[in-house]
Order: structure tokens, then sequence, then C-alpha cells
């Protein structure tokens, strides 16, 4: 199968001052203490609990020493001070912590690291080494209690929410994990075949290879290894700091994705390109070799109903190939989950999000797709090469599941516009399976320019057209089935009955964007707890101004991020997508997760217009090595290392972060010891590690060090 594209926008650069050492300390250390302030003060819709006066330090790190040998120690050892209740009120305190060199050398789009992985701690980290050495511990001003709240683990997850592992059936028991040894680490690098390219669940051949059947594409699904690998993915040769968005949506440099299948496939229909050092995107596609604007311009012409950002704002591209479509629909305030298999048509997937796009790796194959039921205003299909029309239409069925009611389906394929004998029996085989599915036929044009057709269909708003059939097939799912459920889940070959109730989620079309983004959803009932415990309506909009006031009043300016380098974030617990929501006014876009462990709020995140999906954080994530610029995890950590093993989830986040890229930890104190430590022993910088009373807030940037040693064959 092949798969297609997408892209969001919003973008904002800082602006650093400079001053003489003796300012920079002061001002860094009053900095410093804002932003655990900021980013501390929730307006829960839980209970309030003020800080305590007990304070522990901030205190500012270099890098690690360096060994040459793959191993790190570094034990964490923070000192306790007495608070100096004579600080200055916060709004009063100094300039936001300056611009690191790390920060700095990643404007430079030549920047290269193959010098860096032999010398991490060379030119890159030594300006952030001179300031950690001059960097000291500081007190903590008094605070009012009511405005000094951190995040309580134990009391936030409430109400009769659901989880994902529930209506999966999925066993998530609690376990005894013992803690991971704080030292020593010694680390080698992962021998596989993949190589950099490396998917834990996507390259495991063991497994692939008991497979009985390859027929529904089982070996493109996810087979985990037992035991989650704890080596390090090596960096491609030559690789270098991605170009930034949007400068890379047209071209990323060859040697990050060193693959040239889908130019020797594809290069004729303009998907991508080998030019020099790079690998240009000309923005074509198999069904719009002139052009993704021009092609979503047609679509919009075709049915004016769809309003690109408006009408629909979250899409869902199947089979997207280097994911253009969805990269050009950021231009019309449109997000789009792009997915693809990892199979012959290498690194598809990977191009998309090397450029900066949202791209997951998965397939259409035997198991539902990670995401909540009627939650996509549109679904895409160009030549995605899936057979809708066999077996009963159990593909087509998963995306009426993930359809909105009164959502359109656009497909693009040869059946609709040429008339050999296999299209035409294709064609008429969609269109007696989507008549037996109710989904209207609303357009069938064909595209002069492109010289190609797209036919699209949409899905009822009511039961009536289900209950008029002559013949219930397919036929409707039973009661049993929850269509919420998609946690390793198999497809059925049933259609789930519309919500007929107007205070039921699906019954009404969401506002329009941007208003649905602030607005919680019409079905958010004030007499039901929301995730911390007040009324749920109230419970959004807490969660949504907490996250406001602690991106505005600490992560944009004091952490002292180059937001301008920052393209593809990930909330790695997102609740109801607050942390994303904040962000809207720059040029990132947030792949929101719910851990299936935890309060299924995933429909919530799509009704505010973004992204996200399921995933069980004690495994691997399906997406490339190296593929986000910043993580952030809210009281993760401390809830998964009671399921597995903390060590390898780490190790995963290694996986996953750019180096360069940046990870915020926030949760309890023993857990961010942990962290700490793993982290340190990969050899990365910590920027900040700060805890008050039982809770803290870790900031650390990757770096491109990696061990010299490879493991044994995995």
């Amino acid at each position: 199968m092949a798969f297609g594209h997408t892209r969001l926008d919003v973008r904002r650069s800082s602006s650093y001052c400079s001053c003489s050492t003796t300012t920079v300390v002061v001002f860094v250390a009053l900095g410093l203490v804002a932003v655990w302030t900021a980013s501390s003060m929730l307006v829960t819709p839980a209970e309030f609990s003020p800080f305590q006066p007990k304070v522990r330090p901030l205190v500012r790190h270099g890098p690690p020493p360096i060994t040459g040998e793959g191993d790190g120690t570094l034990p964490v050892d923070p000192v306790p001070v007495e608070g100096n209740t004579d600080e200055p009120p916060l709004k009063e305190q100094g300039s936001p912590v300056q611009q690191d060199s790390v920060t700095a050398d990643s404007t430079d789009e030549q920047h290269d690291f193959r010098d860096q992985s032999k010398q991490p701690d060379g030119e890159n980290g030594s300006e952030l080494k001179r300031k950690s050495d001059q960097a000291q511990k500081i007190d903590k001003p008094a605070q009012d209690g009511s405005q000094a709240e951190l995040l309580n683990e134990t009391t936030t997850e409430r109400g009769p929410w659901p989880t994902q592992a529930a209506q999966s059936n999925k066993d998530t028991k609690e376990q005894t994990v013992m803690p991971s040894n704080p030292l020593p680490y010694t680390w080698r690098l992962c021998n596989i075949d993949a190589g950099a390219d490396y998917i834990p669940c996507l390259d495991n051949m063991e497994a692939i290879k008991k497979l009985r059947s390859t027929k529904h594409y089982e070996h493109r699904e996810r087979h985990c290894p037992e035991k989650p690998p704890a080596c390090l993915v090596p960096l491609p040769q030559g690789y270098r700091t991605p170009i930034r968005w949007p400068k890379s949506r047209y071209q990323i440099w060859y040697n990050n994705v060193p693959h040239t299948k889908l130019v020797e496939y594809k290069g004729h229909q303009n998907w991508v390109k080998v030019s020099g050092e790079y690998l240009t995107f000309p923005g074509g596609g198999t069904q719009f070799k002139h052009g993704a604007l021009h092609y979503i311009d047609f679509i919009q012409e075709a049915k004016k109903d769809i309003a690109w950002g408006k009408r629909s704002r979250v899409v869902l591209d199947v089979g997207c190939g280097v994911a253009s479509f969805g990269g050009y629909l950021f231009d019309r305030d449109v997000l789009t989950m792009s997915f693809a298999p990892k199979d012959e048509h290498e690194a598809q997937v990977q191009f998309a999000l090397e450029r900066g796009i949202p791209a997951i790796s998965a397939v259409m194959g035997t198991k539902r797709l990670p995401f909540s039921n009627r939650v996509f205003d549109v679904v895409h299909c160009a030549r995605c090469r899936v057979p809708w029309h066999i077996e009963g239409g159990k593909l087509l069925l998963e995306l009426d599941r993930l359809l909105r009611p009164g959502g359109y389906f656009v497909w693009s394929a040869t059946p609709i516009y040429k008339n050999l004998p296999e299209d035409i029996e294709i064609w008429e085989a969609m269109s007696a399976l989507t008549r037996s599915m109710c989904w209207g036929i609303v357009n069938k044009v064909k595209d002069k320019i492109n010289g190609v057709g797209i036919a699209i269909f949409r899905k009822p708003t009511a039961n009536s057209c289900y209950e008029a059939r002559s013949e219930a097939n397919p036929p409707l799912c039973g009661e049993y089935d929850d269509p919420d459920a998609a946690w390793n889940v198999s497809l059925q070959t049933c259609m789930h009955k519309l919500p007929v109730d107007p205070a039921i989620r699906g019954s009404q079309w969401p506002e329009e964007w941007p208003l649905r983004l602030e607005k919680p959803p019409y079905w958010l009932k004030s007499s039901e707890a929301g995730v911390y415990g007040k009324p749920a309506p109230e419970d959004f909009k807490a969660d949504y101004e907490h996250w406001k006031r602690v991106i505005s009043n600490s992560y944009m300016e004091s952490l002292g991020i180059d937001w301008s380098a920052v393209r593809n974030v990930m909330d790695m617990k997102a609740v109801y997508g607050g942390f994303a929501a904040a962000l809207r006014d720059l040029k990132v876009w947030v792949m929101n997760v719910i851990p299936i462990d935890s309060p299924d709020t995933l429909p919530i995140i799509y009704e505010r217009g973004l992204l996200g999906l399921y995933h069980d954080w004690c495994e691997s994530f399906s997406t490339y090595p190296r593929t986000y610029d910043l993580l952030h995890a809210n009281h993760l950590f401390s809830k998964v290392k009671k399921r597995c093993e903390l060590l390898p989830v780490i190790v995963e986040v290694d996986r996953i972060l750019r180096p360069e890229g940046r990870l915020i930890v926030r949760d309890n104190t023993e857990t961010i010891s942990e962290v700490e430590a793993i982290v340190k022993s990969f050899h990365w910088e910590v920027l900040m590690s700060y805890s008050q009373d039982k809770e803290a807030l870790l900031f650390v940037q990757k770096t491109a060090w990696r061990p010299s040693e490879a493991d044994a064959k995995l």
C-alpha cells in the first residue's frame, strides 16, 4: 500500500539580551524561578493544594562528563536550601534564560553531526557548560497558595471515565516493577537490519517470520518484541540538523533519510527527487502531478460544503505517500493525520516527518486503527492501493467507524475515470458497497489539468437508511461491539448505529474552526465529573487556561527554547489537548497521545480540531527514529512504571527524539530522579532540574552522542 499528506502553522521567535557575566547569572537564576512558578500554576478542575514552605533548589546543569566508553553515571543529589521570602514578586523578576549555544547552532542548517557524535562535549556544549558553571543554587520566593499548585497525579484522573484498555479488553494490571538501577548504564548501538530506521514493533523479524499468512498485510502490522530493546539506534552517516519549516516542506537533507526507491518509482509523478545533497518535494502525487494545492482546491470546488479550514478541520489521509496532500492542507488551516505502512515504498512516512508533516506508520490490515470512532471530518484516499470492495468491505467499514456522521470520503483512483474492464468492475463493486452502507455519492468529476477523477461520498446522519435496506448487508454491529475500542482490536464486517440523542457525541457537527478549539464540546455534561473532578465543561476550560498560562509564562520564553527550530511536537499524555491548544499560535503541530490506561479523552481532542491517537507506552511508538523536536510528558512516567520498567520507555524517548530535541517532564521527584539519571547516561544536557515538596520538573536536551560499540544481533 502507498499512503498521503498534512501540515499546521504557528510560529514565533524569541530574542535574548546580552549582559555582563554577573548580570547573566542573576537574571538566569531569577528567570528560572519564574519558569517553575509559572509552569506549576494549575487552575485545575480538581481541588487546590497550596505549596508548603519547604523547598528544594532549582539546579542548572552542564553536560555530563564523557568517558568515551558508552556508559554514564551521575546520580541525582539535590541539596536542600531554605526559602528566601525577601525575593521580589515574580512579576518583577528578570529577563528570560539566555539562548544557549546549542540552540544558536541549530539555526545553521549546514550543521553536521558527524563531528559531534565523536565529541559530544565539543563546540555545541561549551557555552552551555560555561553558563552551567556560573549558575548558582537559588532560593524560592514565597508564593500565593491559590496560584501555586502542581498537578497531583494521585488525584487527577477521576470520574466515570472509561479507558481504551478497558474498552479493548486489554489487561493493564499494575505490576511490581523495581526502579531502574541508577548506575552504571552501559549502552550499545542496536545491531539490527533496519539500522538507523529501526522501529521495534514493526521490525520484529522473529515474530514476522512466524506469521501463518501475510495475505492481509499482517507483516506490516505491529508485532512488538516480548522484551523491549535496551539499545540506542545509530545515526545515519552524515546526519545534520533538519531543515526548518516551512523550507523543509520543499527539501530535506539526503543524508538524514538516504533512500531513493521512491525517487525511482515516483519521480515522474513529482513525489520526490534527488538534487545534490538534498531530497526535494515538488508537491506532486500520483493523482496530482501538477501540485497538491490545485488538487485541494479542486476537491473544494467539487463539494463546497467541505469548506477546508472551517467545517473540515481534521482529515485522515490513507496511503499518504510523502504526505504532500496533508503538507499543503496546512495552507487551508487543516490538520491531516497521514499514514502509510513501512513497506517496499521505503521511507514515505519518514520523509513526511522529516519534512515537518504529521504521519505515522500504520496499515489497513486486520486490526482497527488507533483512533476513536466518529472523529474525522474527511477521509481521503488517492491511489492508496487499498482493496476497499473485497471481503464484505471490511476495510471501508473501518473508515465508516472513523468518519463523522455527515463526513466525506474523497476517493481518487482509476476506477472513477478510466474504462478498462478491471476499473469498471471495481467501480461497480464500490458503488454497490457504498449504497449498502448508505453512503451517498455527492459528486463524481474529472480534473482537466491533472487528468484524474474524484468521487466524493457522504456518510449519513441518521439511521433511517439502515432500517430501510432490503438486505442488512453489511449488518449492523451488535451491542457488544464498542466502536471506541481500538487498541489491538480486530476489524469487524459490520456498521455501528448512529447516535439519535442530540446530546450524544456524533449527533451534531462540531463548531467551525477555530471556535471549536476553545469551546467545550456540546456533549460534555455539567452533571458529569471531568477528568480532574470538576463538572466536565469547567474541567475542560480550567485545563485550557492552565496550559495557556504555563506556555506563555514559562515554556515560551524562560526555558530558552528557539521555537522557530521546533516543528514536530508530541504530548505523551494529552488529556484534553490543552497543551496543544495553547501552542496554536506557533508554527508547530502536536501529536496528542492518549495512553491506553488513561481516561479516554481522544474524542475531545478531535472535537477541538486537533490530532491524536491511542498508545501503550510499554511498547514502541509507530514512528521512525529522530522524528520529533519536542516531547512533553506530564505525570506520565510515574504511571507507566507501575506497569513496566521505566528504562526501555526512556530508551524509546531517545529513539524518537531528534538530536538537539528537547524533553520536558513534569512528575514526582522520585520519577524525575530516575529519568534524569537515565538521560544523563545518554549524555543528554540537563538544562533544568527543579523540585519542590514531592513534585518536580526536568528539562533536557538530546545530544548527538552514540555509543561506539554495537550490541549482539537482535
